[in-house]
Parts: C-alpha cells; sequence; structure tokens
C-alpha cells in the first residue's frame, strides 16, 4: 500500500515494474512495425493496402481505449494489461502464417484490440500511484522505458528480416511479449495492494462523461496528442516505403527508426525533470509540436540516408519534449478518479490519430508522391498547434504543488 502517495521505496519498485513491462510490450510489437508493411508488399500489397493495415490496427486501438481505459478499474487493472499481452504475442505468431494483406489486415484488427487493453491501463496506473510532485517524473521513466522499446525493437526487426526473413521477426516479437506477460503475472501487484486512492466505482459512466465534456484543456491535451500523432502516423506507415524508394536497404530503414526512438527516449527523463519545473506545461507542449512540424518538412525534402536519420533525430526530440509534458498534462487536469478515463481518451487519440494519417495519406501518397505527402503532413500540424493553444486557454485547474 502506497498511503497518500508518501511511500517512495514502494513507488520506485512499481515504476521499475511497469518499466520493464511497457518496455518488452513495446519492443517487441514495434519489432514487427517498420517489417509489416514490406511484408505486405511483398504479398502484393500497394500503398492503400499498406495504410489500410496500419489503419485497421490503429482504428481498433482507437475506439476501444476509451471504453477500456473507462472501465478499466470494473474489469481489473491487472486483468486488462495481461489479456493485451497475450493477444498482441499471439497475434504476431500467427503473421508467420498470413499469405495475403487481407489476413494481415484481420490480425492487425486483434493486435488493436490488445494494444487498447494493454496502454491505457498501465499508463492510468502509473499516474495513480505516482506522487504528484513526481507526475512529470513519472512519465518521464516511464516513456523512456516505451521508446527504449520502441527503438530497439524496429532495429532488430529490420536487421533481422534482412538476415533471417520476415518470419523470424513475427517469432522473436510473439516471443519476447510472451515473456512480459509472466513478468506481469509473478511481479505486478493488484491495484488494490498498491493504491490508497481508487476511483469510485459508484460513479455512473455518463456522469464521468459529463465531468469531461467541459474539461477544456484535457479535450486540448486529446487535440494536440490527435495532431502530433497523425504526422507520427505519417513517420510510421510511410517511411519505410518512401526511404525504401530512395535506395535505403531494410537495415537502413531499422536505423532510421531506431535513431528516431533512441533520440526520444534519451530526452525523456529530462524533459519529464523540466516539466515539473516550468510554470506551464503546455509551453513545452507546443515547442515538442512545432519540433515535429519542421521534422515532417525535413523528411519531404530528404533524398539520402544522412538526411533521414537526421529527420528521425529531430522527430525523436520533439516528441520526447511534446509527449512527455502531455502526458503529465492530461493527468494534471483531472482528479485521480478519472484518470482512467482521461488517460483511455489520450491513448484513444494517439491510435487514432495514426490511424486517420495511415487510412487518409495512402491515397493522397499515390496522387502527388511521398515528397509532397510529408510536407502536406507537416503543414497540417500547424493548424493543430493553434486549436491546442485556444483550448488550453480554458478555465485551468488548481495547480499541484511540485518539487
Amino acid at each position: 500500500m502506497i498511503p497518500n502517495q508518501t511511500d517512495f521505496s514502494a513507488y520506485r519498485k512499481l515504476l521499475v515494474i511497469c518499466c520493464v513491462v511497457v518496455f518488452g510490450c513495446y519492443f517487441g510489437t514495434y519489432m514487427r512495425l517498420p517489417v509489416v508493411p514490406l511484408y505486405a508488399q511483398s504479398l502484393g500489397a500497394d500503398p492503400v493496402q499498406v495504410g489500410i493495415i496500419n489503419a485497421a490496427f490503429l482504428f481498433m486501438a482507437g475506439i476501444l481505449s476509451l471504453p477500456l481505459g473507462l472501465f478499466a478499474p470494473r474489469l481489473g487493472i491487472k486483468f486488462l494489461i495481461a489479456s493485451g499481452l497475450l493477444i498482441l504475442s499471439g497475434t504476431s505468431f500467427w503473421l508467420c502464417f498470413a499469405t495475403t494483406p487481407g489476413q494481415i489486415t484481420w490480425l492487425y484488427l486483434l493486435s488493436g484490440v490488445g494494444l487498447a487493453a494493454f496502454g491505457p491501463t498501465i499508463m492510468a496506473l502509473v499516474a495513480n500511484f505516482s506522487p504528484a510532485t513526481h507526475l512529470g517524473r513519472s512519465y518521464g521513466w516511464y516513456t523512456t522505458a516505451l521508446y527504449c522499446g520502441m527503438s530497439l525493437g524496429p532495429a532488430i526487426g529490420g536487421f533481422v528480416a534482412q538476415g533471417l526473413g520476415f518470419a523470424a521477426v513475427f517469432l522473436i516479437s510473439g516471443g519476447s511479449i510472451l515473456a512480459t506477460f509472466w513478468v506481469v503475472f509473478f511481479f505486478l501487484p493488484r491495484a488494490r495492494q498498491v493504491l490508497a486512492d481508487r476511483p469510485d466505482p459508484g460513479e455512473s459512466a455518463a456522469a464521468q462523461a459529463r465531468r469531461i465534456a467541459g474539461n477544456r484543456p484535457l479535450l486540448g491535451c486529446w487535440v494536440g496528442t490527435l495532431g502530433g500523432c497523425f504526422a507520427l502516423g505519417m513517420f510510421l506507415t510511410f517511411l519505410p516505403l518512401f526511404a525504401y524508394s530512395q535506395g535505403l536497404s531494410y537495415g537502413q530503414i531499422g536505423l532510421v527508426f531506431a535513431t528516431q526512438g533512441i533520440m526520444n527516449a534519451l530526452s525523456r527523463i529530462p524533459f519529464g525533470h523540466m516539466s515539473d519545473r516550468v510554470a506551464k506545461r503546455s509551453n513545452l507542449v507546443v515547442v515538442g509540436l512545432v519540433g515535429l512540424t519542421l521534422s515532417m518538412t525535413a523528411f519531404g525534402l530528404a533524398s539520402r540516408p544522412l538526411h533521414f536519420i537526421l529527420g528521425a533525430a529531430a522527430l525523436g526530440v520533439s516528441m520526447g519534449l511534446a509527449f512527455t509534458s502531455i502526458g503529465a498534462l492530461t493527468a494534471e487536469v483531472v482528479p485521480p478518479e478519472l484518470r482512467g478515463l482521461a488517460m483511455g481518451g489520450y491513448n484513444a487519440a494517439i491510435y487514432l490519430g495514426m490511424m486517420l494519417s495511415s487510412a487518409f495519406m495512402g491515397p493522397v501518397v499515390r496522387l502527388i508522391g511521398y515528397q509532397d505527402s510529408f510536407l502536406i503532413t507537416g503543414l497540417g500540424n500547424f493548424l493543430v498547434i493553434g486549436l491546442f493553444y485556444l483550448l488550453m486557454r480554458g478555465p485551468a485547474p488548481q495547480p499541484e504543488a511540485r518539487g
């Protein structure tokens, strides 16, 4: 038990467990991320079909994140985390047997269910057991673990695909996620053992939704996340195909993804500490989103491996600044009993932003090409920054003490 969130020894131990779990999940899941578009292409998929495959995964994750975040305390936090890992592991193994783009689409739909069960649930858990003075730092460490997984996964996936083929990637992916499930099973305690102030299960979902609807800063966080992840979806879905068309090998594409993930991960801890000390986290979000926009423009102008690597490094730093701050801000602008719903919406915005990019930018790519599509994505993100700024000017929550 963490009474009044002051038992820092128990807090640190639980944070380490969550960091290990989130690293294992995203390492395995992201191993296949730069590989599946190329695998689908080898099975006859064009850019539109590749976009649909990724969109199916992200759509399912997006539409389920909000309700699963809302009902996580009722369904069981540890149960949802473990179930999500089992689903993600199983779909990785089954990718070995896919022979058509349509079969990959169905497996990615199921993968979306697994990610929706895992992502918002463990993120809300971190928010609820973290002391208010350490919220930014908690998300700094948590998201560092997450992006270390995101960086190492694609790098290893790219090199394994080049040396051993696609099936080896999917087997290693499924095995690493399955190992993470056993870490959860044996080491992650149930929520009632670690949370002193648990959400009130007596309040109806409709009542919670009404409380959320008038929270403009929270809506701003969701909008900023949606726009930033639309740009991220362009990177994740179409950069492997664009880079390959520019002459990069599978291994070099994995290196580009790894660069983005490593810079993203390395920046998270210092930016997390910074966000605990600045007067307004929202200013850091704006700076990060501007950097993300410029990174998209850089990809549109890239033609050599070094150009892609530099763009990926800038994207990683920008995301580290924007999303560490916006994750802590999302938890900060709502009371503890609404954090499951707030984090569900946050994760829904992540997945739906990337889904919209995958679904709508495929036809755009086919019409105007990769380069102009990246430039348009960067331009559109400026509109999102303005909307985020306007919503954050709404009624602010009472500030919490920071260390």
